[in-house]
């Protein structure tokens, strides 16, 4: 049986996630809590807590404090859907 060549979408027409989205799925594949974050993070559970709700906003300073807790590139955070998807597909620590 052939099988026909489909091309290849984006996933960022469909897919939208926003900064607080992708800390708390990046929290959860460590399966770390907010506190767990916040204590290798060096930010409040309750400041963690408003950005995974997307109710401040995360700055550069917060963008390298998740990173190094996390293991993954600072820039990530800065990538569109398709990007971040691509980190979030592999283990987070062997992205550096």
């Amino acid at each position: 049986m052939k099988v026909k060549a489909r091309k290849m979408v984006s996933a960022k027409p469909y897919a939208k996630l926003t900064t607080g989205e992708v800390i708390r799925m990046l929290r959860d594949l460590k399966g770390w809590t907010q506190a767990d974050l916040a204590k290798h993070s060096g930010i409040s559970a309750t400041n963690l807590s408003m950005l995974e709700n997307d109710r401040v906003k995360i700055g550069k300073k917060r963008v390298e404090q998740l990173a190094r807790a996390l293991d993954v590139l600072a820039k990530a955070y800065g990538y569109r859907v398709m990007e971040i998807a691509a980190y979030l597909g592999k283990d987070p620590t062997a992205v550096s």
